[in-house]
């Protein structure tokens, strides 16, 4: 009995490894799934804000999904975005529709990386180009606790670079003195030099299966 009993949780051992080292294929979305979202916003050491989100699918294409979000209890409209059925993010780059931002690539196993490189002319007023470089990697399962209860998660950690270089800016500032004479203005102009600046990004996402988020 005792041996029934040791085959019977090694088994289940097995099993439930073998369940982790599957394949995750993307989820059917289908309009009016919707997930609560509670958003903790730290500010400063002790101090820190939260909100519930509302998100809701509207409608799925064979390429784009439309979905809504809007702060519980807002009175403010919903907002309404689009983004791939893997839920990137595409927008408009030089006139060109380019992904962004690809925190999921279907199908998902342990150790599967992708890569989102785009370069922007004129992003702001500050730069004249930014290019962005990002290495997502499937990390593997973690269990998670939110306010919903523990999920097994998996894991996908973005790890990247940008480059930009400065705008050439102008700067002027101004005093006036005071003498037997009356006043004189004084302006003395500052000049920015255009240059590369650089900097890192991390970003972490965890997928659930169960809930399709």
């Amino acid at each position: 009995m005792k041996k029934m009993k040791l085959l019977f949780t090694l088994s289940g051992i097995v099993l439930s490894a073998s369940c982790l080292a599957q394949a995750i294929d993307a989820p059917v979305l289908k309009a009016e799934d919707d997930w609560i979202y509670k958003n903790t916003t730290e500010i400063g050491a002790n101090n820190w804000t939260q909100t519930k989100l509302e998100v809701k699918v509207v409608r799925v294409t064979a390429s784009s999904l439309y979905y809504s979000d809007k702060v519980s209890g807002s009175s403010q409209a919903e907002r309404e975005s689009i983004a791939g059925t893997d839920w990137s993010r595409i927008r408009s780059v030089n006139g060109k529709e380019t992904v962004v931002n690809r925190p999921f690539s279907f199908p998902l196993i342990k150790g599967k990386t992708w890569e989102i490189n785009y370069k922007e002319d004129h992003p702001n007023s500050q730069h004249i180009y930014e290019q962005w470089t990002t290495k997502y990697t499937v990390v593997g399962y973690e269990t998670i606790e939110v306010p919903a209860g523990k999920f097994n998660a998996l894991k996908i950690e973005a790890e990247g670079n940008w480059i930009a270089e400065n705008s050439p800016a102008q700067s002027v500032v101004q005093g006036a003195s005071t003498n037997t004479d009356g006043a004189i203005l004084l302006t003395q102009v500052q000049k920015a030099v255009s240059g590369p600046i650089t900097g890192r990004t991390y970003r972490a996402f965890w997928y659930v299966p169960e809930i399709k988020r």
